[in-house]
Protein backbone atom coordinates (compact mmCIF):
# COMPACT_ATOMS: atom_id res chain seq x y z
CA UNK A 1 0.00 0.00 0.00
CA UNK A 2 1.13 3.40 -0.77
CA UNK A 3 1.49 6.14 1.17
CA UNK A 4 -1.43 8.31 -0.57
CA UNK A 5 -3.50 4.64 0.36
CA UNK A 6 -2.59 4.68 3.91
CA UNK A 7 -3.50 8.58 4.10
CA UNK A 8 -6.75 8.14 2.12
CA UNK A 9 -7.56 5.35 4.81
CA UNK A 10 -6.64 7.37 7.89
CA UNK A 11 -8.89 10.21 6.23
CA UNK A 12 -11.43 8.08 6.09
CA UNK A 13 -11.14 6.50 9.36
CA UNK A 14 -11.51 9.74 11.11
CA UNK A 15 -14.39 10.94 8.89
CA UNK A 16 -16.24 7.64 10.06
CA UNK A 17 -14.65 8.22 14.06
CA UNK A 18 -16.07 11.33 13.76
CA UNK A 19 -19.69 10.45 12.76
CA UNK A 20 -19.54 7.88 15.44
CA UNK A 21 -18.98 10.12 18.03
CA UNK A 22 -20.97 12.74 16.55
CA UNK A 23 -24.09 10.27 16.46
CA UNK A 24 -23.26 9.59 20.13
CA UNK A 25 -23.18 12.82 21.38
CA UNK A 26 -26.53 13.27 19.46
CA UNK A 27 -28.08 10.83 21.21
CA UNK A 28 -26.58 11.45 24.54
CA UNK A 29 -28.09 15.21 24.37
CA UNK A 30 -31.64 13.49 23.02
CA UNK A 31 -31.99 11.62 25.87
CA UNK A 32 -30.52 14.37 28.22
CA UNK A 33 -33.11 16.53 26.62
CA UNK A 34 -35.85 14.35 26.99
CA UNK A 35 -34.93 13.67 31.01
CA UNK A 36 -34.18 17.05 31.67
CA UNK A 37 -37.26 18.33 29.12
CA UNK A 38 -39.49 16.25 28.15
CA UNK A 39 -39.77 14.10 31.22
CA UNK A 40 -38.59 16.35 33.48
CA UNK A 41 -41.67 16.59 35.95
CA UNK A 42 -42.08 12.64 36.02
CA UNK A 43 -38.83 12.06 36.60
CA UNK A 44 -38.38 14.49 39.12
CA UNK A 45 -41.36 13.21 41.09
CA UNK A 46 -40.16 9.85 40.49
CA UNK A 47 -36.77 10.65 42.12
CA UNK A 48 -38.88 13.01 45.11
CA UNK A 49 -40.43 9.54 46.32
CA UNK A 50 -37.00 7.85 46.65
CA UNK A 51 -35.09 10.15 48.10
CA UNK A 52 -37.71 11.99 50.26
CA UNK A 53 -40.10 10.17 51.65
CA UNK A 54 -41.60 10.93 55.41
CA UNK A 55 -41.96 7.64 57.65
CA UNK A 56 -44.78 8.24 60.26
CA UNK A 57 -43.64 7.73 63.33
CA UNK A 58 -45.73 5.72 65.66
CA UNK A 59 -46.23 7.49 69.44
CA UNK A 60 -45.60 5.57 72.35
CA UNK A 61 -49.03 5.05 74.10
CA UNK A 62 -50.27 6.18 77.00
CA UNK A 63 -49.85 3.66 80.29
CA UNK A 64 -52.56 2.97 82.38
CA UNK A 65 -51.79 2.93 86.48
CA UNK A 66 -54.86 2.98 89.40
CA UNK A 67 -54.85 5.23 91.91
CA UNK A 68 -52.00 4.66 93.98
CA UNK A 69 -49.85 3.92 90.90
CA UNK A 70 -49.78 0.61 89.96
CA UNK A 71 -49.43 -0.27 86.61
CA UNK A 72 -52.17 -1.42 85.07
CA UNK A 73 -51.54 -1.33 81.17
CA UNK A 74 -48.25 -0.46 79.70
CA UNK A 75 -46.02 -1.17 76.56
CA UNK A 76 -43.32 -3.20 75.48
CA UNK A 77 -41.31 -3.40 72.74
CA UNK A 78 -41.46 -6.64 70.74
CA UNK A 79 -39.41 -7.25 67.19
CA UNK A 80 -40.68 -8.99 64.14
CA UNK A 81 -37.90 -11.14 62.10
CA UNK A 82 -38.05 -11.65 58.30
CA UNK A 83 -35.52 -11.88 55.82
CA UNK A 84 -35.14 -11.37 51.99
CA UNK A 85 -33.22 -14.52 51.06
CA UNK A 86 -31.91 -13.32 47.37
CA UNK A 87 -30.34 -10.51 49.21
CA UNK A 88 -28.74 -12.84 51.80
CA UNK A 89 -25.03 -13.58 50.83
CA UNK A 90 -23.58 -16.47 53.16
CA UNK A 91 -26.89 -17.90 54.73
CA UNK A 92 -25.06 -20.72 56.52
CA UNK A 93 -23.04 -18.34 58.26
CA UNK A 94 -26.29 -16.20 59.30
CA UNK A 95 -28.54 -19.38 60.25
CA UNK A 96 -25.63 -20.45 62.65
CA UNK A 97 -25.97 -16.27 64.09
CA UNK A 98 -29.54 -16.41 64.25
CA UNK A 99 -30.37 -19.92 65.87
CA UNK A 100 -28.75 -19.44 68.94
CA UNK A 101 -30.50 -16.31 69.20
CA UNK A 102 -34.15 -17.09 68.38
CA UNK A 103 -33.80 -20.79 70.21
CA UNK A 104 -34.26 -22.53 66.51
CA UNK A 105 -32.32 -25.32 65.23
CA UNK A 106 -30.35 -23.73 62.52
CA UNK A 107 -31.83 -26.59 59.81
CA UNK A 108 -35.03 -25.20 60.02
CA UNK A 109 -33.16 -21.26 59.71
CA UNK A 110 -31.17 -22.36 57.15
CA UNK A 111 -33.69 -23.40 55.00
CA UNK A 112 -35.99 -20.23 55.45
CA UNK A 113 -32.87 -18.43 54.44
CA UNK A 114 -32.38 -20.42 51.20
CA UNK A 115 -35.82 -21.11 50.33
CA UNK A 116 -37.44 -19.42 46.79
CA UNK A 117 -39.33 -17.03 47.97
CA UNK A 118 -38.69 -12.80 47.76
CA UNK A 119 -39.93 -12.55 51.42
CA UNK A 120 -39.86 -15.07 54.23
CA UNK A 121 -41.14 -14.75 58.27
CA UNK A 122 -38.31 -15.93 60.77
CA UNK A 123 -39.86 -14.89 64.38
CA UNK A 124 -42.38 -12.50 65.57
CA UNK A 125 -43.11 -11.24 69.13
CA UNK A 126 -39.15 -11.50 69.78
CA UNK A 127 -38.18 -9.55 73.03
CA UNK A 128 -36.66 -6.47 72.68
CA UNK A 129 -32.93 -7.17 73.91
CA UNK A 130 -33.12 -9.83 71.63
CA UNK A 131 -34.37 -8.29 68.59
CA UNK A 132 -31.95 -5.69 69.43
CA UNK A 133 -29.09 -8.30 68.97
CA UNK A 134 -30.30 -9.32 65.85
CA UNK A 135 -30.20 -5.87 64.54
CA UNK A 136 -26.97 -5.76 65.25
CA UNK A 137 -26.21 -8.69 63.22
CA UNK A 138 -26.31 -5.78 60.34
CA UNK A 139 -26.79 -8.48 57.77
CA UNK A 140 -28.22 -7.41 54.22
CA UNK A 141 -31.37 -8.91 53.34
CA UNK A 142 -32.11 -9.23 57.36
CA UNK A 143 -35.19 -6.88 58.32
CA UNK A 144 -36.04 -6.15 61.67
CA UNK A 145 -39.60 -4.52 62.45
CA UNK A 146 -40.15 -3.50 66.06
CA UNK A 147 -43.22 -2.39 67.31
CA UNK A 148 -45.56 -1.89 70.49
CA UNK A 149 -47.13 -4.55 71.72
CA UNK A 150 -49.72 -3.84 75.14
CA UNK A 151 -49.37 -5.03 78.22
CA UNK A 152 -51.66 -6.00 81.31
CA UNK A 153 -49.93 -6.81 84.36
CA UNK A 154 -53.04 -7.66 86.09
CA UNK A 155 -54.02 -10.17 83.41
CA UNK A 156 -58.04 -10.97 84.24
CA UNK A 157 -58.44 -8.73 87.37
CA UNK A 158 -59.18 -5.39 85.30
CA UNK A 159 -60.04 -6.77 81.73
CA UNK A 160 -63.21 -4.92 80.96
CA UNK A 161 -62.83 -1.80 82.65
CA UNK A 162 -59.50 -1.36 80.68
CA UNK A 163 -60.26 -3.16 77.37
CA UNK A 164 -58.11 -4.17 74.24
CA UNK A 165 -55.51 -2.82 71.97
CA UNK A 166 -55.47 -4.28 68.82
CA UNK A 167 -52.07 -4.95 66.86
CA UNK A 168 -53.10 -1.85 64.58
CA UNK A 169 -52.50 0.40 68.01
CA UNK A 170 -56.67 1.33 68.49
CA UNK A 171 -58.11 0.83 71.65
CA UNK A 172 -62.13 -0.69 72.26
CA UNK A 173 -64.04 -1.18 75.18
CA UNK A 174 -63.35 -0.35 78.60
CA UNK A 175 -60.79 2.73 79.31
CA UNK A 176 -58.91 1.95 76.06
CA UNK A 177 -61.62 2.49 73.93
CA UNK A 178 -63.07 5.62 75.39
CA UNK A 179 -60.10 7.34 75.61
CA UNK A 180 -58.35 5.99 72.50
CA UNK A 181 -58.03 9.16 70.80
CA UNK A 182 -56.11 10.34 73.88
CA UNK A 183 -53.94 7.77 74.56
CA UNK A 184 -52.77 6.92 71.18
CA UNK A 185 -50.83 9.98 70.68
CA UNK A 186 -49.91 11.25 67.16
CA UNK A 187 -47.51 10.41 64.87
CA UNK A 188 -44.78 12.13 64.00
CA UNK A 189 -42.68 12.24 60.57
CA UNK A 190 -39.17 11.35 59.63
CA UNK A 191 -37.79 12.07 55.97
CA UNK A 192 -35.99 9.08 54.73
CA UNK A 193 -33.90 8.44 51.88
CA UNK A 194 -33.37 4.72 50.74
CA UNK A 195 -30.35 3.18 49.42
CA UNK A 196 -30.36 1.00 45.83
CA UNK A 197 -31.89 -2.49 48.19
CA UNK A 198 -34.21 -0.29 49.49
CA UNK A 199 -32.98 0.09 53.61
CA UNK A 200 -33.80 3.63 54.84
CA UNK A 201 -31.21 6.23 55.30
CA UNK A 202 -32.30 8.69 57.92
CA UNK A 203 -31.62 12.19 56.93
CA UNK A 204 -30.40 14.79 59.51
CA UNK A 205 -32.38 15.40 62.51
CA UNK A 206 -33.25 18.88 61.30
CA UNK A 207 -36.34 17.27 59.02
CA UNK A 208 -37.66 14.79 61.87
CA UNK A 209 -40.90 16.12 63.74
CA UNK A 210 -40.92 13.83 66.45
CA UNK A 211 -44.35 12.28 67.30
CA UNK A 212 -46.94 13.51 70.38
CA UNK A 213 -46.69 10.69 73.16
CA UNK A 214 -50.30 9.73 74.08
CA UNK A 215 -51.72 10.90 77.60
CA UNK A 216 -50.93 8.78 80.79
CA UNK A 217 -54.40 7.86 82.99
CA UNK A 218 -54.31 7.48 86.57
CA UNK A 219 -57.38 5.82 86.93
CA UNK A 220 -59.79 6.16 90.85
CA UNK A 221 -59.57 1.85 90.91
CA UNK A 222 -57.80 0.42 93.62
CA UNK A 223 -56.19 -2.31 92.95
CA UNK A 224 -56.92 -3.29 96.42
CA UNK A 225 -60.60 -3.35 96.47
CA UNK A 226 -61.07 -4.50 92.79
CA UNK A 227 -59.11 -7.41 94.36
CA UNK A 228 -61.71 -7.89 97.27
CA UNK A 229 -64.38 -7.58 94.43
CA UNK A 230 -63.37 -10.04 92.36
CA UNK A 231 -62.62 -12.32 94.69
CA UNK A 232 -65.71 -12.12 96.49
CA UNK A 233 -67.62 -12.59 93.60
CA UNK A 234 -65.60 -15.54 92.19
CA UNK A 235 -66.45 -17.07 95.84
CA UNK A 236 -70.06 -16.41 95.64
CA UNK A 237 -70.36 -17.28 92.03
CA UNK A 238 -69.26 -21.08 93.31
CA UNK A 239 -70.80 -21.20 96.93
CA UNK A 240 -74.37 -19.91 94.95
CA UNK A 241 -73.79 -21.63 91.92
CA UNK A 242 -74.62 -18.54 89.38
CA UNK A 243 -73.83 -18.11 85.96
CA UNK A 244 -71.97 -14.63 85.90
CA UNK A 245 -72.29 -11.85 88.14
CA UNK A 246 -70.87 -8.04 88.31
CA UNK A 247 -69.81 -6.22 91.37
CA UNK A 248 -69.18 -2.23 91.59
CA UNK A 249 -67.70 -0.04 93.80
CA UNK A 250 -68.13 3.62 93.97
CA UNK A 251 -67.23 6.39 96.22
CA UNK A 252 -70.85 8.07 96.68
CA UNK A 253 -69.60 11.69 97.34
CA UNK A 254 -67.46 12.08 94.60
CA UNK A 255 -69.12 9.12 91.55
CA UNK A 256 -65.51 7.81 91.58
CA UNK A 257 -65.40 4.17 90.90
CA UNK A 258 -63.00 1.98 93.06
CA UNK A 259 -64.12 -1.58 91.47
CA UNK A 260 -65.85 -3.01 88.59
CA UNK A 261 -65.48 -6.51 88.32
CA UNK A 262 -67.65 -8.75 86.11
CA UNK A 263 -67.41 -12.51 85.75
CA UNK A 264 -66.65 -14.66 83.42
CA UNK A 265 -63.88 -12.58 82.19
CA UNK A 266 -60.91 -12.94 80.03
CA UNK A 267 -57.02 -11.86 80.04
CA UNK A 268 -56.78 -9.05 77.67
CA UNK A 269 -53.15 -9.91 77.50
CA UNK A 270 -54.48 -12.95 75.16
CA UNK A 271 -58.25 -11.51 73.94
CA UNK A 272 -57.52 -12.99 70.21
CA UNK A 273 -58.11 -15.92 71.77
CA UNK A 274 -61.27 -15.09 74.13
CA UNK A 275 -65.35 -15.64 73.59
CA UNK A 276 -65.73 -11.97 71.80
CA UNK A 277 -68.76 -11.65 74.00
CA UNK A 278 -66.89 -11.53 76.71
CA UNK A 279 -65.51 -8.48 76.18
CA UNK A 280 -68.18 -5.88 76.39
CA UNK A 281 -68.42 -4.47 80.10
CA UNK A 282 -71.56 -5.81 81.79
CA UNK A 283 -71.36 -3.31 84.39
CA UNK A 284 -72.12 -0.70 82.02
CA UNK A 285 -73.54 -2.51 78.71
CA UNK A 286 -75.77 -5.19 80.09
CA UNK A 287 -79.20 -4.26 80.75
CA UNK A 288 -81.70 -5.97 83.73
CA UNK A 289 -84.95 -5.72 85.33
CA UNK A 290 -83.31 -4.83 88.93
CA UNK A 291 -86.28 -5.69 90.74
CA UNK A 292 -86.88 -4.66 94.99
CA UNK A 293 -83.77 -2.82 94.94
CA UNK A 294 -85.33 -0.20 92.65
CA UNK A 295 -87.77 0.31 95.26
CA UNK A 296 -85.42 2.88 96.70
CA UNK A 297 -86.26 5.25 94.07
CA UNK A 298 -90.18 4.57 94.53
CA UNK A 299 -89.73 5.50 97.75
CA UNK A 300 -87.66 8.81 97.16
CA UNK A 301 -90.51 9.30 95.02
CA UNK A 302 -93.12 9.13 97.47
CA UNK A 303 -90.94 11.06 100.32
CA UNK A 304 -89.63 13.92 98.29
CA UNK A 305 -93.43 14.33 96.87
CA UNK A 306 -94.75 14.48 100.05
CA UNK A 307 -97.40 11.80 99.36
CA UNK A 308 -95.84 9.70 101.99
CA UNK A 309 -94.32 9.81 105.36
CA UNK A 310 -92.09 6.94 106.69
CA UNK A 311 -95.20 6.26 109.02
CA UNK A 312 -98.20 6.47 106.80
CA UNK A 313 -100.10 3.63 107.04
CA UNK A 314 -102.17 1.20 104.01
CA UNK A 315 -104.25 -1.56 104.69
CA UNK A 316 -102.27 -4.95 102.21
CA UNK A 317 -104.64 -6.83 101.71
CA UNK A 318 -102.33 -8.87 99.44
CA UNK A 319 -103.27 -7.50 96.28
CA UNK A 320 -104.00 -3.94 94.08
CA UNK A 321 -104.66 -3.34 90.82
CA UNK A 322 -102.93 -1.18 88.90
CA UNK A 323 -104.15 -0.13 85.01
CA UNK A 324 -106.55 -3.69 84.78
CA UNK A 325 -103.21 -5.57 86.36
CA UNK A 326 -103.46 -7.33 89.70
CA UNK A 327 -100.32 -6.83 91.63
CA UNK A 328 -99.05 -9.71 94.32
CA UNK A 329 -96.49 -9.49 96.83
CA UNK A 330 -93.48 -11.89 96.59
CA UNK A 331 -95.29 -14.40 98.97
CA UNK A 332 -98.25 -13.89 97.31
CA UNK A 333 -100.03 -12.80 101.27
CA UNK A 334 -101.18 -9.85 102.57
CA UNK A 335 -99.71 -7.82 105.50
CA UNK A 336 -102.82 -5.77 106.60
CA UNK A 337 -101.99 -2.57 108.33
CA UNK A 338 -98.23 -1.31 107.77
CA UNK A 339 -96.39 1.59 107.57
CA UNK A 340 -94.42 2.63 104.83
CA UNK A 341 -91.75 1.76 106.66
CA UNK A 342 -92.94 -1.71 107.16
CA UNK A 343 -93.39 -1.83 103.56
CA UNK A 344 -89.77 -1.12 102.20
CA UNK A 345 -88.42 -3.39 105.27
CA UNK A 346 -90.37 -6.17 104.08
CA UNK A 347 -90.36 -5.33 100.48
CA UNK A 348 -93.81 -5.05 99.33
CA UNK A 349 -94.87 -5.20 96.21
CA UNK A 350 -98.15 -3.77 96.58
CA UNK A 351 -97.28 -1.14 99.07
CA UNK A 352 -94.52 -0.35 96.08
CA UNK A 353 -97.39 0.04 93.76
CA UNK A 354 -99.47 1.97 95.87
CA UNK A 355 -96.85 4.75 96.41
CA UNK A 356 -96.13 5.01 92.45
CA UNK A 357 -99.97 5.48 91.82
CA UNK A 358 -100.47 7.80 94.72
CA UNK A 359 -97.56 9.87 93.37
CA UNK A 360 -99.16 10.37 89.69
CA UNK A 361 -97.95 9.18 86.81
CA UNK A 362 -96.22 12.41 85.85
CA UNK A 363 -94.68 13.06 88.83
CA UNK A 364 -93.27 9.50 89.22
CA UNK A 365 -91.68 9.53 85.75
CA UNK A 366 -89.84 13.06 86.63
CA UNK A 367 -88.40 11.19 89.36
CA UNK A 368 -86.85 8.71 87.69
CA UNK A 369 -85.58 11.15 85.30
CA UNK A 370 -84.25 12.94 87.79
CA UNK A 371 -82.08 10.20 88.94
CA UNK A 372 -80.77 9.18 85.86
CA UNK A 373 -83.08 6.36 84.64
CA UNK A 374 -83.28 5.69 80.52
CA UNK A 375 -79.99 8.12 80.01
CA UNK A 376 -76.56 7.38 79.95
CA UNK A 377 -74.57 8.41 83.10
CA UNK A 378 -72.04 9.35 80.66
CA UNK A 379 -69.02 7.79 82.12
CA UNK A 380 -65.76 7.35 81.11
CA UNK A 381 -65.96 3.74 79.83
CA UNK A 382 -66.45 2.68 76.48
CA UNK A 383 -70.05 0.99 75.15
CA UNK A 384 -72.23 2.21 78.01
CA UNK A 385 -76.11 1.17 77.71
CA UNK A 386 -78.99 4.06 78.39
CA UNK A 387 -81.14 0.99 79.61
CA UNK A 388 -84.79 0.77 78.96
CA UNK A 389 -87.52 3.08 80.36
CA UNK A 390 -91.18 3.47 78.53
CA UNK A 391 -92.80 7.05 79.06
CA UNK A 392 -96.61 7.70 80.01
CA UNK A 393 -97.52 8.42 75.90
CA UNK A 394 -94.85 6.01 74.17
CA UNK A 395 -96.93 4.21 72.23
CA UNK A 396 -96.04 0.88 74.07
CA UNK A 397 -96.34 2.12 77.31
CA UNK A 398 -99.53 0.85 79.42
CA UNK A 399 -101.43 2.27 82.67
CA UNK A 400 -100.33 -1.03 84.16
CA UNK A 401 -96.68 -0.58 84.01
CA UNK A 402 -96.85 2.51 86.54
CA UNK A 403 -97.47 -0.05 89.34
CA UNK A 404 -95.18 -3.01 87.80
CA UNK A 405 -92.09 -0.43 87.80
CA UNK A 406 -92.48 0.64 91.02
CA UNK A 407 -91.04 -2.60 92.14
CA UNK A 408 -88.42 -2.85 89.31
CA UNK A 409 -90.38 -5.00 86.65
CA UNK A 410 -90.82 -3.77 83.39
CA UNK A 411 -88.02 -1.35 83.38
CA UNK A 412 -84.15 -2.31 82.32
CA UNK A 413 -81.34 -0.56 84.21
CA UNK A 414 -77.50 -1.39 84.05
CA UNK A 415 -75.85 -1.83 86.90
CA UNK A 416 -74.14 1.30 86.91
CA UNK A 417 -76.98 3.26 86.08
CA UNK A 418 -78.85 1.79 89.42
CA UNK A 419 -75.39 1.95 91.98
CA UNK A 420 -75.53 5.62 90.49
CA UNK A 421 -79.09 6.16 91.63
CA UNK A 422 -79.31 4.80 95.00
CA UNK A 423 -75.43 6.64 95.24
CA UNK A 424 -77.17 9.66 95.15
CA UNK A 425 -79.58 9.20 98.18
CA UNK A 426 -76.16 8.35 99.98
CA UNK A 427 -75.15 11.44 99.04
CA UNK A 428 -77.56 13.65 100.49
CA UNK A 429 -80.04 13.71 97.31
CA UNK A 430 -77.23 14.69 94.99
CA UNK A 431 -76.64 12.81 91.55
CA UNK A 432 -73.01 12.42 91.01
CA UNK A 433 -71.45 12.17 87.15
CA UNK A 434 -69.56 8.58 87.66
CA UNK A 435 -65.89 8.63 86.39
CA UNK A 436 -63.08 6.53 86.29
CA UNK A 437 -60.21 8.66 85.49
CA UNK A 438 -58.77 10.80 88.34
CA UNK A 439 -55.76 12.14 86.67
CA UNK A 440 -54.44 13.12 82.71
CA UNK A 441 -51.14 13.32 82.24
CA UNK A 442 -49.18 14.75 79.12
CA UNK A 443 -45.46 14.05 78.73
CA UNK A 444 -44.18 16.80 75.60
CA UNK A 445 -41.01 16.50 73.12
CA UNK A 446 -39.20 17.40 75.98
CA UNK A 447 -39.51 14.75 79.37
CA UNK A 448 -39.43 17.33 81.71
CA UNK A 449 -42.63 19.03 79.80
CA UNK A 450 -44.96 17.30 82.35
CA UNK A 451 -48.55 18.51 82.27
CA UNK A 452 -50.90 17.21 85.13
CA UNK A 453 -54.84 17.42 84.60
CA UNK A 454 -57.16 16.47 88.00
CA UNK A 455 -60.38 15.41 87.08
CA UNK A 456 -63.16 17.26 89.79
CA UNK A 457 -66.47 15.31 91.04
CA UNK A 458 -69.15 16.68 89.09
CA UNK A 459 -72.88 17.44 90.62
CA UNK A 460 -75.61 16.35 87.65
CA UNK A 461 -78.53 17.51 89.92
CA UNK A 462 -80.55 17.51 92.89
CA UNK A 463 -82.49 14.15 92.49
CA UNK A 464 -84.04 14.65 96.01
CA UNK A 465 -84.02 16.82 99.20
CA UNK A 466 -81.48 16.30 101.92
CA UNK A 467 -83.96 15.65 104.23
CA UNK A 468 -85.48 12.81 101.73
CA UNK A 469 -82.17 11.29 101.28
CA UNK A 470 -81.40 11.78 105.04
CA UNK A 471 -85.06 10.14 105.60
CA UNK A 472 -84.91 7.19 103.39
CA UNK A 473 -81.59 6.56 104.62
CA UNK A 474 -82.48 5.83 108.09
CA UNK A 475 -85.79 3.33 106.52
CA UNK A 476 -82.73 1.79 104.26
CA UNK A 477 -81.24 1.37 107.54
CA UNK A 478 -83.91 -0.63 109.63
CA UNK A 479 -84.28 -2.85 106.42
CA UNK A 480 -80.61 -4.29 106.97
CA UNK A 481 -81.35 -4.03 111.09
CA UNK A 482 -84.82 -5.77 110.60
CA UNK A 483 -85.76 -8.89 109.18
CA UNK A 484 -85.03 -7.96 105.41
CA UNK A 485 -81.92 -7.68 104.24
CA UNK A 486 -80.32 -9.49 107.96
CA UNK A 487 -77.13 -11.16 106.10
CA UNK A 488 -76.16 -8.25 105.09
CA UNK A 489 -75.55 -6.62 108.62
CA UNK A 490 -72.20 -6.27 110.13
CA UNK A 491 -71.88 -5.52 113.84
CA UNK A 492 -70.79 -2.62 114.65
CA UNK A 493 -71.46 -0.91 111.86
CA UNK A 494 -74.94 1.34 110.57
CA UNK A 495 -75.62 -0.13 106.59
CA UNK A 496 -77.91 1.10 104.38
CA UNK A 497 -79.43 -0.76 102.09
CA UNK A 498 -81.86 -2.78 99.94
CA UNK A 499 -81.92 -6.41 98.41
CA UNK A 500 -83.65 -7.01 95.08
CA UNK A 501 -84.59 -10.55 93.93
CA UNK A 502 -85.56 -10.19 89.56
CA UNK A 503 -87.52 -12.58 87.60
CA UNK A 504 -86.13 -12.95 84.03
CA UNK A 505 -88.16 -11.92 80.92
CA UNK A 506 -88.56 -14.28 77.92
CA UNK A 507 -89.78 -14.34 74.71
CA UNK A 508 -92.55 -15.96 76.69
CA UNK A 509 -93.05 -13.83 79.97
CA UNK A 510 -91.18 -14.47 83.21
CA UNK A 511 -88.99 -17.39 84.09
CA UNK A 512 -90.73 -19.81 86.22
CA UNK A 513 -87.46 -20.33 88.55
CA UNK A 514 -84.70 -18.25 87.20
CA UNK A 515 -83.83 -15.00 89.04
CA UNK A 516 -81.33 -12.30 89.15
CA UNK A 517 -80.47 -11.52 92.37
CA UNK A 518 -79.02 -8.30 94.20
CA UNK A 519 -78.27 -5.81 96.96
CA UNK A 520 -77.10 -2.54 97.09
CA UNK A 521 -75.71 -0.69 100.19
CA UNK A 522 -73.69 2.23 101.34
CA UNK A 523 -71.89 2.47 104.55
CA UNK A 524 -70.92 4.38 107.44
CA UNK A 525 -74.78 5.05 106.61
CA UNK A 526 -74.37 8.75 108.06
CA UNK A 527 -71.24 9.31 106.24
CA UNK A 528 -70.97 7.16 103.44
CA UNK A 529 -67.09 6.07 102.48
CA UNK A 530 -68.11 3.35 100.31
CA UNK A 531 -71.84 2.26 98.20
CA UNK A 532 -71.43 -1.61 96.86
CA UNK A 533 -73.74 -3.23 93.94
CA UNK A 534 -73.55 -6.71 94.24
CA UNK A 535 -75.66 -8.42 91.26
CA UNK A 536 -75.94 -12.53 90.80
CA UNK A 537 -77.30 -13.89 87.94
CA UNK A 538 -79.30 -17.32 88.14
CA UNK A 539 -77.70 -18.39 91.37
CA UNK A 540 -78.69 -22.11 91.62
CA UNK A 541 -78.18 -22.87 95.55
CA UNK A 542 -81.01 -20.00 96.09
CA UNK A 543 -82.75 -17.22 94.21
CA UNK A 544 -83.37 -15.00 96.39
CA UNK A 545 -81.05 -11.85 97.04
CA UNK A 546 -81.24 -12.16 100.90
CA UNK A 547 -79.81 -15.49 101.07
CA UNK A 548 -76.92 -14.97 97.69
CA UNK A 549 -76.47 -11.37 97.31
CA UNK A 550 -76.31 -9.84 100.58
CA UNK A 551 -73.98 -12.30 102.21
CA UNK A 552 -71.70 -11.11 99.26
CA UNK A 553 -72.18 -7.77 100.36
CA UNK A 554 -71.21 -8.36 103.92
CA UNK A 555 -67.87 -9.68 102.74
CA UNK A 556 -66.68 -7.11 100.37
CA UNK A 557 -68.00 -4.32 103.26
CA UNK A 558 -66.34 -6.07 106.14
CA UNK A 559 -62.89 -6.51 104.37
CA UNK A 560 -63.32 -2.74 102.57
CA UNK A 561 -64.35 -1.63 106.80
CA UNK A 562 -60.17 -2.83 107.44
CA UNK A 563 -58.77 -1.80 104.01
CA UNK A 564 -60.25 1.48 104.24
CA UNK A 565 -59.28 1.76 108.15
CA UNK A 566 -63.41 2.38 109.08
CA UNK A 567 -63.85 2.09 112.57
CA UNK A 568 -67.04 0.94 114.13
CA UNK A 569 -69.84 3.82 114.34
CA UNK A 570 -69.31 4.24 118.51
CA UNK A 571 -65.78 4.71 118.02
CA UNK A 572 -65.86 6.88 115.16
CA UNK A 573 -68.98 9.23 116.18
CA UNK A 574 -67.03 9.60 119.26
CA UNK A 575 -64.08 11.65 117.82
CA UNK A 576 -66.76 14.05 116.31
Amino acid sequence: MTGEDTAKTCYYRLILLGLCLTFGFSVILAQLFQYQVLQHDQLKQIADEQRDREKVVLPQRGVIADTHGYLLATNLVRWDISASPPLIADPDDLASRLAGLLALPKEEVYTRLTAEKPWVLLAKEVPQQTGEAILNLKADGLICEARQVRVYPEGELFAHVLGIVTNAGDGFYGVEGFYNSLLKGAGGKLQIEQNPVGDEIPVPPLNFNPPQQGTSLILTLDRNIQYIAAEELNRALEEYQAESGTVIVMDPQTGALLAVVSSPTYDPNHFAEADVRLMADPAVSNMWEPGSIFKIITWAAGLDSGTISPGTTWYDNGAIEVGGRVIQNWDRRGHGLVTMEDGLVQSLNTVAAFISTSVGKDRFYTYLRRFGFGDLTKVDLASEGPGMMKLPGDADWFPSELGTNSFGQGIAVTPLQMITAVAAVANQGRLMKPHIVRQFITTGAHSQERKVVQVEPTLVRWAVSRETAQTLTDMLVQAVEREGSSKARIPGYRIAGKTGTAQIPTAYGYHPTDTIASFVGYAPADDPRFIILVKLDRPKASPWGTQTAAPTFRAIAERLFTYLRIPPDDIRLAHH
